[in-house]
């Protein structure tokens, strides 16, 4: 070695020297841990992807009831209150008409020949005696007093009907056709309950 250079001395060291090399075994460990990195990092990429999307699944849930419920209350309010409005306008309207029979009984007093004709045709081939009030009694006598006559009804005068009203009796029977009763009638057929007399008339 003596005889060498310099150069040579360095060369021959260079190639002598022991350089760290992986064995076979550390480099497939370095490269296993690589994909096992890879692996790990993946996996906690998929379940945080797949916890969101739950997360967001069970909002989304919880949101869509919500809306529900509230679509349900407001379809059940819009009912309540179109029901309200519709009872309303039903008594508005019964109302109107109260008023509107009371106008006619009073302007048209005639009204009552046309009561007692049908009342006495719910008792026909019967003598009946037909109760109205004093006016109406000397109205139903100049339009129908002969015809009574003739049939065998008798009229009498009851100061505690109004204007209006009409009662016949024939024997057991009874037909009540005051104005009070035909209104209930006709209201009830409607399925409300309306009296004909307001509570401060009574």
């Amino acid at each position: 070695m003596n005889g060498l250079t310099a150069w040579e001395r360095w060369e021959l060291a260079s190639l002598d020297a022991e350089t760290p090399v992986a064995s076979n075994e550390e480099g497939a460990s370095a490269v296993v841990d690589g994909k096992e990195l890879a692996q790990t990092r993946d996996e906690a990429r998929r379940e945080g992807y797949d916890a969101g999307y739950a997360s967001g699944q069970a909002a989304a849930q919880v949101v869509a009831k919500r809306l529900s419920s509230a679509a349900a209350q407001l379809d059940e309010a819009l009912s309540e209150f179109d029901q309200q409005v519709a009872d309303e306008l039903l008594a508005l309207a019964t109302e109107i008409a109260r008023q509107v029979v009371r106008g006619e009984v009073t302007a048209r007093p005639d009204i009552i020949v046309q009561v007692v004709q049908e009342a006495l045709a719910q008792l026909p081939h019967q003598h009946a005696t037909i109760f109205l009030n004093p006016d109406d009694a000397s109205l139903i006598r100049s339009y129908m007093g002969d015809a009574l006559s003739h049939a065998g009804h008798r009229l009498l005068e009851d100061s505690r009907l109004a204007p209006g009203d009409c009662v016949l009796e024939s024997g057991s029977s009874q037909i009540d056709a005051t104005l009070a009763t035909r209104w209930r009638r006709v209201v009830e057929s409607l399925g409300i309950e309306r009296a004909w007399h307001d509570k401060d008339e009574q």
